[in-house]
Parts: C-alpha cells; structure tokens; sequence
C-alpha cells in the first residue's frame, strides 16, 4: 500500500466531521459547516478534521476554567436556583422578575454557567449603564473567586476585559447592539441576558425587538429577561410562544428588612401662608435626621450633576466629623465612580443621580434621602426640540429608589415631597420610544438596520402619526433618498 494510500484512509468521514460539530462553538460549528459543504478530498477532510479537533480544545480550555458554583444563601433568588434553572432549560425565554437586593444580576448567570450554558457561546449580560457592567462582572468574578477576564469578562466603550476562557460577558445594551451589526444572528452567544429591562430605554426596547425576530431563527439561544416586580406581564406576552402560551414568570422576593418612609415636604405653612423650604436647607435637615437615628452610609439622591456639585459644597461646609462625601454620575471618570464601591471609615454619604436606582447596588447603605426629581429626556411637539427637563419621578422610581436600603438592616427613606404629591404621581416612567422624537430613531434603526419602524415588533409602538411626522421630518431635510422610502 502506497503512503498516499494510507493517508488517504486515516481521512475521518464527513458525517464523523458533522458529529464532532456539538463540540465547538456554535459560531465555528455554522464555519465548519460551510467548509464540509463543499469538501470532498481526503486532504480536505483530513485538514478540517485537524480544525475542529483545535477548536475543540479551546472550547475544553473555557469549561475547565469554570470552577464549582456556590450561592449565597442570605440572596432570595438562591432559593429558588433550581426552579430558574428549570425553566431556563424548559423554555427559550424566561421573565425574572425580582425587587432590588434579590440577587437576581449576579445569581442568574452563575444558574446558567451550572447547567453548562456559556461554552459553545458566551453569555451575554447587558446593562444599560458602564458602571453597572463593570462591577457586576466584578462582583461575579469575586464569588467565582478569579480575575476579571478569566470566567467572567466585561465589554464597554473604551475597555475590553475579555479572554479566550471567558463564559460570560457583562456589557451595557448599546455594545450588543452594535456586535449585532456585525453578527446578525449573535452566533457568538448561546444565552443572552437583558437585565433591568424595565428601564424601557431605546437600546432595551431595540434589543427586545430584535431577539423576537431572532429567536425562531436561533432555536439554540437562550433569552432571559429581568425587571423589577414591573409589569413582567408585558415581557411574557411579547415573548409568547407560537401557540400564543406567555413566556413563564419567575418572581423572587427582593428586600430582606423592612424600609420606614418618611416624607419631608419642601413646604410648610407659616403666618397662614405655605413657605418654600430652600432645597438644600432640607437635604441637610434630612441628612442630619438620619445620622442621629444611628450609624450607616446615606444614598441621597438628585435629578443631575450640578445639582450634586451644589450639594457637595454644603454639605463639606457643615464640617461633619468622620463623614465621607462621594459623587456617582455617569460623567465621572471609571475610577471616580468606583469610590462608592471601596471600604471606608466612618460614614459615608453618596450622592447619585438615577444611576443608583436600579442598576447596580451601592453597598452599607442604611438610609436614603429622595429629592422626587430626575432629569428625563423628553420631545416637545410644540418646539420640536429633545430636552432633558427637571420632573417628578414616578411611583415605580420612588420605591426603587427607597429600596435602596434595607439591605443590610431595617431601613429608613426620607422623600422630600408630601405622600400627598407621592400618590397623585403616575404609576410608571413612560417607555423611551413613546417621549422621543421618532426621527431620531427612525435614524437609528436605520443604522441598526433593524427595517421598517411600522412592522418591528415593539413592546409598546409608537402611535402612527408620530412615525409619519418623523418620516415627514426626515424627508424635509433630505436624510432619506427617497419620498416614499421607509427604513
């Protein structure tokens, strides 16, 4: 027998080939695929089947960084891992929906990790803010007890903390929307995680979209949705399987100790009349209550960054003692916005815009001063102008923002509104989509390529007006080619 011969016969067969396919990534098992297709030759198959041997252990090399998971058992969503687990392996897309301090960010992609997801894909977990992304990748890495970039990696702009051992991959919304350019059926994933989705941003709402489209096309990929106690209803039903059954809900219990709101209006009655308090005479007056009801850090929080500033300035004049003040805003630098997150003496008092809100957990916090406002991006019809106006914040925003404490004892919030003004709020924040000027992002979408902004499939779509005045818009200023074109 010739050596040609003989090489000839060491080729593996394509349907050998196909079957160690399941042992790669799903990205290179779609290559391989395209590559088998048209392979006949022996030296082909022989070189391929070398390929997807390489590949294979790289995949090996990510599973064996996985080391064994624990969960934390002063976390409501452990207890309920098995059931989370369950459903994930059940379904294609499952709804968590659980208070602030239930674990559910850092918990659910360790439930994944443990029943073997993140290997032939990563993990996707967004964010909608930097911040969040960062520590919560660091959170996880803590537990697993490994570096950033080993098991757990993160993606924002500017900086890349991921390996060829990483599983999951922590990164803000608008970075998954921009990969999703690139990679149109997220090959690189095997799970997709949406957390806080009830934020109802334009990047959530995109993605939400999107991954219905997607999801017939990519019966292997997981999606798990999480959002506080929200509405869950709506994600349920916009993910409905095909026989119109609503994707499963689980809920998990959040704050652990009780919370005592007290309300501290700006307002009170002297001579007959009602008097303004001076913002900042009431922070402090706040602030000072809390302090003489024992130790703990204070979360204050404010509508923007001058507001902060100014808040800032008064309170270092009153020359507390052994009190820290630090800021936390999305204009700070990474490492600025990582000083409420180190160990400190003493007390330390945090003052926030929204960011604190939800999406991550700032730790020690025993108290919490709401001003009732935030800065809310919002079009105005009239002067067609987006503006960032100064609003009340909403019933569903108050009681995040008071769940912020309670998680290490009983909690105190004091408002600095009436509970009067409290109840005659509305319930929720209106979605992104539904105060934005529909111009803008009839322009993204058609970036995104995400299609015709009448046929996505929206969890609240815009009203048809506001579509053909953005479409009027845009054709007025000639950002579309074409009258009749649609995006």
């Amino acid at each position: 027998m010739t050596q040609h011969e003989t090489t000839t016969s060491q080729a593996p067969s394509r349907d050998e080939l196909f079957a160690a396919l399941d042992n790669v990534t799903i990205a290179e098992a779609r290559s391989f695929r395209r590559r088998l297709s048209k392979a006949r030759a022996p030296k082909a198959l022989r070189e391929i089947g070398q390929d997807i041997q390489a590949a294979a252990d790289r995949l090996a090399l990510v599973d064996a960084a996985v080391p064994p998971l624990t969960y934390p058992d002063s976390l409501p969503v452990s207890a309920r891992k098995d059931d989370i687990a369950a459903a994930i392996e059940k379904n294609q897309v499952v709804i968590i929906a659980g208070e602030t301090g239930s674990g559910k960010t850092t918990q659910i992609p360790k439930i994944c990790l443990d029943i073997g997801r993140g290997r032939r894909g990563l993990i996707g977990h967004t964010q909608p803010r930097r911040i969040a992304a960062r520590t919560v990748a660091e959170r996880i890495a803590s537990e697993l007890d490994q570096d950033i970039g080993e098991s757990v990696g993160y993606a924002i702009r500017f900086d890349d903390q991921v390996s060829d051992t990483t599983a999951v991959k922590l990164m803000t919304d608008g970075i998954l929307l921009a990969e999703m350019q690139r990679d149109r059926f997220l090959n690189k994933y095997d799970t997709i995680i949406i957390d806080e989705a009830h934020e109802r941003s334009l990047n959530i709402d995109f993605l939400l979209g999107y991954l219905k489209r997607l999801l017939p096309k990519r019966p292997d990929l997981k999606v798990i949705i999480t959002s506080a106690t929200i509405d869950p209803e709506s994600f349920a039903e916009h993910f409905a399987q095909p026989d119109g059954t609503p994707a499963p809900i689980i809920e998990v219990s959040g704050r652990t100790y009780p919370v005592e709101i007290r309300y501290r209006p700006l307002e009170f009655e002297a001579g007959g009349k009602l008097v303004d308090q001076d913002p900042l005479d009431g922070l402090t007056e706040a602030i000072e209550e809390l302090m003489a009801e024992g130790d703990g850090d204070i979360l204050c929080f404010f509508p923007g960054e001058r507001d902060i500033r100014d808040a800032m300035e008064t309170i270092e004049a009153k020359k507390w003692k052994n009190v820290e003040v630090a800021p936390l805003f999305g204009r700070l630098s990474n490492q600025e916005q990582h000083r409420v997150f180190s160990n400190h003496r003493g007390r330390r008092i945090v003052l926030s815009t929204n960011i604190a809100e939800t999406s991550l957990t700032v730790p020690g916090i025993r108290y919490v001063v709401d001003t009732g406002t935030a800065r809310i991006s919002r079009y105005s019809t009239r002067t067609k102008v987006q503006r960032l106006p100064i609003e009340p914040i909403s019933q569903a925003s108050a009681n995040q923002r008071s769940g912020r404490c309670g998680r290490v004892a009983d909690g105190i919030a004091i408002r600095l509104y009436s509970e009067q003004d409290f109840q005659s709020r509305p319930e929720f924040t209106d979605p992104e989509i539904l105060r934005t000027n529909l111009a803008s992002v009839i322009l993204q979408m058609v970036s995104l390529k995400l299609g015709d902004i009448e046929k996505f499939p929206f969890l609240q779509p815009p009203e048809f007006k506001a579509i053909r005045d953005g479409l009027n818009l845009l054709h007025e200023l000639g950002a579309l080619q074409d009258k009749h074109e649609k995006p």
